[in-house]
Parts: structure tokens; sequence; C-alpha cells
């Protein structure tokens, strides 16, 4: 997706440790224009994968709201996102994973209620960053816990120097992000 490409070259700053800072359109505020493309950049990969019949559209709180409700709103299919705490509205018996998180410096519990996520549903997975994989992993196993199949699995930006795509490979369908960055002597390098 050239615009984003474009945007990362302006904007991102790398803060080191992996770090990459993107909250000008991504993590912070949201270029709502933007956003609405990567749903529609999204959808193609999608179509061009031969990825259909998508029910769901699931991913983890918060970053990777804006661009899976864009996804969601061209497919025309509801998303879930994974909560980090338990809200008191949210019954028992629901579908958890961990996952580390690098910006807040420990494991984080995703969590997603039985009502909205089941054996019925065919789940692709919206993110905004694939790095280590781990993350990606923990919500497979939570689609996994729900008895529903995983389609595929999208990322805005993948740190392509953390080879977290390897981590996925067992989950056999297919990983897309929409730019990919490398890191040669602190320096971004993206496409």
């Amino acid at each position: 997706m050239q615009q984003l490409i474009e945007r990362i070259r302006a904007e991102a700053i790398y803060l080191g440790n992996g770090i990459i800072k993107v909250d000008g359109f991504l993590n912070h505020q949201i270029d709502p224009a933007l956003t609405v493309g990567m749903g529609h950049a999204f959808a193609e990969l999608l179509e061009k994968h031969n990825v259909s019949g998508v029910t769901k559209i699931l991913t983890a709180e918060v970053s990777g709201i804006g661009p899976a409700v864009a996804t969601g709103m061209v497919l025309g299919v509801p998303v879930v996102y994974a909560r980090k705490k338990q809200p008191i509205t949210m019954h028992a018996g629901v579908f958890s994973a961990e996952a580390p998180s690098r910006t807040k410096g420990d494991m984080v519990k995703l969590i997603v209620s039985p009502e909205y996520l089941g054996s019925a549903d065919n789940v692709i997975i919206i993110d905004d960053f694939l790095a280590t994989g781990q993350t990606l992993a923990a919500l497979a196993d939570i689609i996994s816990q729900a008895n529903a199949k995983l389609l595929a699995i999208g990322c805005v930006v993948e740190k392509s120097f953390e080879n977290g795509r390897d981590h996925l490979l067992s989950l056999q369908v297919p990983v897309f992000s929409l730019a990919k960055i490398n890191i040669i002597n602190d320096d971004l390098h993206i496409s």
C-alpha cells in the first residue's frame, strides 16, 4: 500500500529495541482516510489469496481496532476485539491467551467472550503489527478455543527483522502485510 509506505517513510521513528513509533497515524492518532484505504487493501489481499466466507474479524485491543473496523466495513462483517481486562459485563467462561507486550513491558492477557466468537465463524485476524508473531498466535489460539476456523492473518506493518512470520507458519493460513520494515544499522528500510 503505497500511501502507507510513504507515510511510514515520512513519520516513523525508530526508538531502538525493535520499537517503531507510528502513533501519528496508527497507534495513538488515527488517520481515517488512510485507515479506510487499509480496509480496502486488506479486502483486495484476501481476494488475491482466495480467502472467502469471512464471518468475523478478530483483533487485539487497542491499535488493531482501526484497521480491523475499516476491513469489516469493506467486507460487511463484524469485528471482535480481544480485551486486555475482563469487564464485569463479560460472563465467566471466556476464551483467553497471553502474549508479551514490548511497549508495555509485560505479559498481556487477551480475552474474548464466547457470545461473539463460536464454531460457526470463519475468522480473519487483522492487527497493526507483525513483529515476533506471539500476539497473533495468541489470537489464533483464541479462535481455536472457540472451535472457529482461522482463514488468514493481515497486518498493517510487518517488522521483517523480527521473523514473526516464521512463528505463524504452523497455522497454515495466508499471512500478509501492507508494509514491511527492516532495520539495517539503525536505519528503517520500508517496502
